[in-house]
């Protein structure tokens, strides 16, 4: 590959396009004129040709950095800043990390030789970065147990949607997302941001959630995304009255039908739509007609992406999906004919596949599989309801029973509770099989997010 042939983020910036920025609660970058400056104190040469470990607490430092390093980096490992210090040094190895950005530099004292750069909020640059090559982009799996997988991706890759969709309709857009930007959804939405010209405002672990979107509001936020759980926990705290985005997308969590017409009805003048994609998947589809699921006719190709439906798991080939695990007993990614297997589950009803689970996330009730995203969706559905959480309790008499934890709409039940909840079990016999049915619904306060951004299951 020529160096013509290589593109990197910096070649999406510059002082054509005026009055770009990226922002966070304590202050805003410009992004016009940001090729002139630098996060790394004079030392991106040092970093050229290296795999280096992108370990940056500040948000909008490490996106600074990210469009610095791609195209000199041989690859960067984008860090989440929640990852778990016991599995740090196994991804080092599998990485190959020979050199660590940081904005945190005595933690890596004595960092075994490798190099050590100290990221720094942008100063005027004494030499303009040059793209040298193709940098590999690494990322890790958002998974609820054991180590995360390192899953490899070009750029190309990564932008291709994209590339496909064009430039934001109706001017410049300025993008939000409620994820980290070191997560594959977080990521896409920066990666919009900077390549279709616009400006990018970006959350802050611990913000309140009404000073976030107001601070969303004064940015003049028009396109956002988030998980299903994020978009509830906004609809539950009435901070969404006055927020009017042109473009509300959700990702990362089934959307179920309760929580898409929740959103129509607080964004009515809005596009909104949900979006399947993963870590190693890459952008598969996007469905814009407010239902839950996606068309039966989306299977097969479709603007570059292939998909089947195999033993009801959704299975994805495209110039987007990643192209390997990264380590060094790393399985292989696709099977042979180059399917992602996303272990999504899947079931077609009426012309319409509905997503029912995760393989992996099945309980066992009598020895009867049960997803409990199914469980939720029917749950989600009662008007009194904004949030819910099935999971399985141990049984002396089947080995387990499914309960389920609910959030009401209103937050207090005001003596309704076993209205509601009669109601609810209606609801759940009316359309579950009897093994499904919760023994036990019980209403909660809160429920608990995962740093991705998903609900948190843990069985009782």
């Amino acid at each position: 590959m020529s160096p013509r042939e290589i593109f990197a983020l910096r070649d999406y910036l510059g002082p054509e396009l005026k009055g770009r920025t990226i922002s966070d609660a304590q202050r805003i970058v410009s992004l016009t004129d940001i090729l002139e400056h630098s996060c790394l104190a004079g030392r991106l040469e040092e970093l050229s040709g290296r795999s280096v470990l992108l370990a940056v607490a500040d948000q909008l430092i490490s996106g600074l950095v990210m469009t610095e390093l791609d195209g000199v980096a041989r690859r960067m490992l984008l860090c989440p800043p929640d990852l778990k210090a016991d599995h740090l040094q196994s991804l080092m190895q599998d990485a190959e990390i020979d050199a660590v950005v940081t904005d945190h530099p005595a933690q890596w004292e004595g960092a075994n030789s490798k190099l050590v750069v100290y990221a720094q909020p942008p100063a005027k640059a004494a030499i303009k970065a040059r793209t040298e090559r193709a940098t590999e982009w690494l990322m890790l799996t958002s998974g609820t147990s054991g180590a995360p997988k390192i899953v490899g991706h070009t750029l190309e890759g990564l932008t291709g949607a994209i590339v496909a969709d064009g430039p934001a309709r109706g001017g410049a857009a300025v993008w939000a997302t409620f994820y980290d930007i070191r997560r594959y959804g977080g990521l896409q939405i920066f990666l919009r941001a900077i390549i279709g010209g616009g400006s990018m405002v970006l959350s802050n672990p611990g913000e309140a959630l009404a000073d976030h979107v107001a601070r969303l509001q004064a940015r003049g936020v028009t396109h956002i995304s988030g998980t299903p759980s994020h978009w509830r926990k906004l609809l539950m705290s009435g901070a969404a009255k006055g927020f009017a985005p042109r473009y509300v997308r959700l990702s990362g969590e089934i959307a179920d039908q309760a929580v898409l017409d929740g959103l129509r009805a607080a964004f009515r003048d809005a596009s909104v739509g949900h979006a399947y994609a993963s870590t190693e998947a890459g952008v598969g589809f996007a469905v814009n007609d407010g239902r839950e699921g996606f068309p039966a006719a989306l299977l097969g190709i479709h603007d570059g992406v292939e998909m089947k439906v195999e033993e009801g798991s959704l299975r994805i080939r495209s110039t987007r999906t990643a192209h390997a695990y990264i380590g060094r007993q790393a399985a292989a990614l696709t099977d042979v004919e180059g399917f992602v297997d996303t272990g999504d589950m899947v079931e077609l009803r009426g012309g319409r596949y509905h997503f029912v689970g995760r393989r992996g996330g099945i309980i066992n009730i009598g020895g009867l599989k049960v997803h409990p995203e199914e469980i939720e969706a029917v749950i989600n559905r009662q008007p009194e309801v904004r949030m819910s959480r099935a999971k399985s309790r141990r049984s002396p008499i089947t080995g387990a029973v499914v309960v389920a934890d609910v959030i009401l709409a209103d937050g207090d039940d005001a003596g309704r509770g076993d209205e509601i909840r009669a109601r609810i079990l209606a609801g759940c016999k009316a359309s579950l099989a009897p093994h499904k049915v919760p023994a036990v619904i019980k209403f909660v306060p809160s429920l608990e997010i995962t740093a991705a951004g998903k609900l948190a299951r843990h069985d009782a």
